[in-house]
């Protein structure tokens, strides 16, 4: 597979909010949906998709960093995907993680909306901060406990700006948290 170089790989990508299911957005927006659509598949084996998000930047440090989180109703199915430096490994080298987390697992769900008002008085979303907090420890804070600090339950983050994904991409967000809210605490069948 040949890949771009970090430097010539593009800082701003296609807005993936207007598609509506998972694999069109995946293949607007990222830069591997192959690789990410075919680890969740082996997972999701045919279940359906009740909403995802998608998140996608590039750094100088390690190029490309991509994510897909999707919820099926019972599971959250979460793939990452990211550039590996070229020092460390032969150029175009990347990682493709895969996590599943029941949602039975996830106990809070925090969605922070950063509202501005323009000139007229009408009210826009600027940003939208979203956490899941998971009843899992956060594995660096365990090893820190030792040394006195506080433990910490392990949480999923995501967020959107108007810079950073824009409008379309904060609803989706948004509509993603609601989905998960309205799922957190019911029995599992």
């Amino acid at each position: 597979m040949s890949r771009p170089s970090f430097s010539d790989l593009p800082a701003v990508f296609p807005d993936w909010s207007p598609y509506p299911d998972l694999e069109s957005a995946a293949r607007a927006y990222l830069r591997d949906p192959d690789i990410a659509l075919d680890a969740m598949a082996g997972v999701l084996r045919g279940q359906s998709v009740l909403g995802f998000t998608l998140e996608r930047f590039v750094n100088d440090v390690n190029g490309v960093w991509q994510e897909v989180v999707v919820c099926d109703g019972t599971r959250l199915i979460l793939w990452h995907g990211e550039d590996i430096p070229p020092e460390e490994a032969p150029p175009g080298s990347m990682t493709s993680s895969l996590r599943v987390v029941a949602l039975s697992a996830v106990t809070e769900v925090g969605c922070r909306r950063r509202i501005s008002r323009n000139p007229n008085g009408t009210a826009r979303v600027d940003s939208v901060d979203v956490y899941l907090l998971l009843t899992s420890l956060d594995e660096a804070n365990v090893a820190a406990e030792e040394a006195g600090s506080v433990i910490r339950h392990d949480a999923l983050r995501f967020g959107k700006t108007l810079d950073d994904g824009g409008a379309g991409q904060i609803a989706r967000l948004e509509e993603f948290a609601r989905l998960v809210s309205s799922l957190v605490g019911k029995p599992m069948l």
